[in-house]
């Protein structure tokens, strides 16, 4: 076998929101380095479609359909789980809206999903003894959180925002448990979360302008940086955002 420090070869690791996007890439990907998935998610036919994906069929790939929003839907998802080497907190939703039309309503919705269940899930994975020793938890925010502030994008980007400060606390409480934290800031990628925002086409192809590759990215390649930190050749990287935006933070 040739060298690979990216191999994910006998790791097991949970991916949520793997019914599409981002996800399922991760998971597919994860897959063909070897690794053994647990994909979850609320849709069971999509989750189904992701694991018909996976390169590598085996026994060990399985699917727990579960609503990430609901804690005790969360703490029994955890107790289903065998041990991890990694966790892809991937679960997000978009909401573009100006500030004037803010509602505790979707503010609730967009944090839970974004922030909130994300920290309840390590909370449960680290409580009850999921991870292993080492192991690695990525979890998905966006550059919406990090430096890019567009026009109606407060709820969206301010959830990703919490969640990778987030990530910096629980970098540092769990270093002594051999768990690695550290999240991807993907720019616009091409994935069914962006098809539904309230940009035009005339809207899209400006804003792909500011991009100095001149496209969005593709979901295969946010899916090679979360392996990257997942696998053996992060070992010593925690406590990291690793921006993946085709250069729009250089505007």
């Amino acid at each position: 076998m040739s060298y690979n420090p990216f191999s994910l070869e006998g790791k097991t690791i949970l991916v949520t929101g793997a019914s599409s996007g981002i996800g399922r890439a991760t998971a597919i990907e994860c897959s063909k380095l070897g690794a053994n998935l647990i994909l979850t998610g609320r849709k069971e036919l999509s989750l189904q479609e992701t694991k018909e994906q996976l390169t590598i069929q085996n026994e060990e790939h399985t699917i727990i359909v579960a609503d990430l929003t609901n804690e005790e839907a969360c703490e029994y998802l955890v107790a289903q789980l065998p041990l991890l080497d990694g966790c892809v907190s991937n679960a997000g939703v978009s909401k573009m809206l100006p500030l004037q039309y803010y509602s505790s309503n979707v503010l609730n919705e967009v944090f839970q999903i974004n922030c909130f269940s994300p920290m309840l899930l390590l909370k449960y994975l680290v409580k009850k003894k999921k991870l292993r020793n080492p192991s690695s938890v990525v979890f998905t925010a966006s550059i919406s959180g990090y430096n890019n502030i567009a026009l109606a994008n407060g709820i969206y980007g301010t959830s990703k925002s919490a969640l990778s400060a987030y990530m910096k606390f629980a970098a540092l409480e769990l270093a002594g448990k051999g768990i690695r934290c550290n999240a991807v800031h993907p720019g616009r990628v091409n994935t069914p979360l962006i098809s539904s925002s309230w940009l035009t086409k005339e809207d899209v192809i400006k804003d792909i302008e500011q991009y100095p590759l001149r496209r969005y990215g593709n979901p295969e390649e946010i899916a090679y940086a979360i392996i990257y930190l997942l696998s053996d050749a992060s070992a010593w990287v925690t406590g990291t955002n690793l921006v993946i935006d085709g250069g729009r933070n250089l505007k």
